[in-house]
């Protein structure tokens, strides 16, 4: 059984399963890692998901205010050995939930052409695809998402 709490980035679960996604960008990353790591400082990140699978921290996510009404999905991961579960749509479908408790109506998000894992899951729950925003804009390996919370 798949169980997700709210949290927020000084979760001891959440940090490390971030860092472990690090590890695994700058493999598939490699030149581009440095850019994409500037905007994913974990700091002081409000809004943070963790799920566990029978008490073993097996994903997590997060969100930030991106800007009135739009929440910006950050820091998405589930490590190999819990991937294929549906873990990825768990901790999607409850960040998707908090974010429209608290007012967002839409999410916004960015990932990688070299990740095509994420991308299928974004696609799967609803996510379409829309020109790169902000810092991504001109960036030709990145793909923006974005779905309106109903």
């Amino acid at each position: 059984m798949i169980k997700c709490i709210r949290t927020d980035s000084e979760n001891e679960n959440f940090r490390e399963l971030v860092k472990q996604l690090d590890k695994e960008l700058a493999i598939r990353d490699g030149d581009d890692h440095s850019f994409y790591a500037a905007y994913n400082k974990i700091d002081s990140i409000k809004n943070a998901v963790v799920a566990y699978a029978d008490g073993v921290p097996a994903g997590s996510g997060a969100f930030k205010r991106y800007s009135a009404g739009v929440a910006e999905i950050k820091r998405m991961f589930v490590p190999n050995n819990m991937r294929k579960k549906g873990i990825g749509a768990i901790v999607l479908g409850e960040l998707e939930k908090w974010a429209k408790e608290l007012g967002y109506e839409k999410c916004i998000l960015e990932t990688g052409e070299k990740q095509p894992e994420a991308i299928a899951l974004y696609k799967k729950n609803g996510y379409l695809v829309i020109p790169n925003y902000g810092q991504y804009e001109k960036i030709t390996n990145s793909l923006c998402f974005e779905k309106t919370l109903t």
